[in-house]
């Protein structure tokens, strides 16, 4: 794997001179009632003493922001982010480092699964800086995932994006090496609301609840949700300007950005663009709570799909009791023009019973016409609905400042009888890793 372990293994240490953008205002482990209160963005920093601010004290081993997502989505208030670093720059700049690394054997059974050992990385550096009536953001995102073949891993019924030339079926992809470098500027319009501008070469648009690899409902789930290309696939696109305005319980927001997929060369910037756009609402009803709902139109976001556009529109109840317990459940329709809409529901809950032991789960139920990219092939474009039921378990240790995650998850499908000669009668899919972790 041309050392991909041991660079994925140094890749925070890398990131420590990048810089970042966050969500919201940094806070400290709060009560989930100041929670709310510091979810949102509208801090009166003319109004702060920070001069009066004992930097000495901060938690150099780590810092916690609630109400986080990826891009300028948001999550739970309840749902902290527990960065694995937070250091003080001086004149109240606080960079945060965040990372993990993520050794997967994965087993998918049928006559079109396979096995293999791969890794999965990603670093984050943020650097924050106040100023009087707002506040500057700015974030870097990289993985060394590029390190692995084009065509990723085995993932059964999964979909979306190319890998030497070919559509990729039944297999995910790995991510690029910048998944995001952008940045946020905040300025506070009254005591609860403020608005903001996001945006950089590489980000999130406005569409879609906050990315797998984000949310403490996926967070121990070694594989990419088969319903990835129905909500989430535009968290790394390549030019994003998002406009919004918000108050402690609710953000509105617009985006600009580019519709087309990344390419399969993934160690590259590609050309930024705003050819798509997309808005998004999200209100949080209480602290343990946060739904969303939002529409794009994309610009022929398939490279084998040449001319066709697609107009998607998503909906999720995000939850977090605060005590260990995250779940979420979405809804997402995908209508191509030309073409067919297709619709896809997710489901899917992490639990933290004690201090070591999690068990997690995700039900994913799409209807898809990839399956069958030739041509030639007589259910070439034919929809299928396939569900997948997926469990795992983690057992959970804390070594130094790195977070270790032990486990395994196990995966069956229900799938028309049509499939059966191309999948068997009930495959299985299995995985086994290890997560180490700087940070949650």
């Amino acid at each position: 794997m041309r050392f991909q372990f041991l660079a994925a293994a140094v890749a925070p240490a890398l990131l420590v001179p990048m810089p970042a953008l966050a969500q919201d205002h940094a806070t400290m482990d709060h009560s989930p009632e100041d929670q709310t209160a510091m979810n949102h963005p509208a801090m009166d920093h003319a109004e702060m003493d920070h001069t009066a601010m004992d930097h000495t004290g901060m938690d150099h081993a780590g810092m916690v922001h609630g109400g986080e997502g990826s891009g300028t989505s948001r999550l739970p208030a309840n749902e902290k982010m527990n960065h694995g670093a937070a250091i003080n720059l001086g004149g109240d700049a606080t960079l945060m480092l965040h990372g993990f690394v993520w050794p997967v054997y994965t087993d998918q059974g049928g006559p079109r699964g396979g096995d293999k050992f791969y890794v999965q990385s990603m670093g984050m550096a943020t650097l924050e800086k106040p100023f009087e009536g707002g506040k500057l953001t700015l974030r870097t995102m990289m993985s060394l995932e590029p390190e692995m073949r084009h065509d990723g891993y085995p993932n059964l019924f999964a979909t979306g994006e190319v890998a030497y030339g070919e559509p990729l079926v039944d297999r995910q992809h790995p991510h690029d090496l910048f998944m995001e470098l952008a940045g946020k500027v905040e300025i506070d319009l009254a005591e609860d609301t403020s608005a903001f501008l996001y945006g950089g070469p590489v980000g999130e648009p406005a569409l879609g609840p906050s990315a797998f690899m984000h949310r403490a409902s996926a967070r121990y789930n070694p594989e990419a949700p088969i319903t990835h290309h129905w909500f989430d696939s535009t968290h790394i696109t390549y030019g994003v300007i998002t406009a919004g305005v918000g108050g402690t319980q609710w953000q509105l927001e617009a985006s600009a950005f580019r519709g087309r997929e990344p390419d399969e060369f993934r160690w590259n910037i590609e050309t930024p663009k705003l050819d798509s756009w997309s808005v998004r609402a999200s209100f949080a009803p209480s602290p343990a709570w946060l739904v969303q709902a939002s529409y794009g139109q994309i610009d022929e976001p398939e490279e084998l799909h040449g001319g066709a556009d697609e107009h998607r529109t998503t909906a999720s109840v995000h939850y977090n009791d605060g005590r260990g317990l995250s779940a979420m459940a979405a809804f997402s329709a995908k209508d191509r023009q030309p073409g067919d809409t297709l619709t896809a529901w997710l489901g899917e809950v992490n639990w933290d019973l004690t201090d070591h032991h999690t068990v997690f789960g995700r039900i994913e139920n799409v209807k898809n016409d990839e399956l069958f990219p030739d041509h030639h092939d007589p259910l070439h474009d034919m929809p299928f609905r396939v569900t997948k039921f997926q469990a795992g378990y983690a057992y959970r240790l804390p070594i130094g400042p790195v977070n270790v995650a032990l486990g395994g998850t196990v995966a069956a499908f229900a799938k028309p009888d049509a499939l059966n000669p191309y999948y068997g009668d009930s495959p299985i899919g299995y995985t086994l890793f290890a997560r180490f972790s700087l940070g949650d």
